[in-house]
């Protein structure tokens, strides 16, 4: 593997590790489905506490997977993997360069 291909998996590694989590995956489905969700709405679709998914909300937007608006006393979440799927596609086409400079 080469050491682009590392640097750019290195890079990824945030999303991976928020990826893992099935709460964090079911807080990406419903802003996926819904477009945006306050914590309370999130809350009352998950078996979670509020403090709960109001945890894994922080730990998607510091990896930069979603994305808060104040509205009031509330926030407004939604997705923001831009930044994701370019880091991705650059991992991938890496990884493509790399299969092609090995034999056989």
């Amino acid at each position: 593997m080469s050491k682009a291909t590392l640097a750019a998996l290195s890079e990824c590694i945030p999303i991976f590790t928020m990826l893992q989590d099935e709460n964090r995956q079911q807080i990406l489905m419903l802003l996926f489905d819904h477009h945006s969700m306050t914590v309370s709405e999130l809350t009352d679709h998950l078996a979670l506490s509020r403090p709960a998914v109001s945890h894994h909300l922080k730990l998607l937007r510091d990896c930069g997977l979603i994305q808060a608006v104040k509205n009031g006393k509330e926030r407004i979440y939604s997705l923001s993997m831009d930044k994701a799927v370019v880091l991705l596609k650059n991992l991938l086409q890496s990884l493509e360069r790399d299969m092609n400079l090995t034999p056989g």
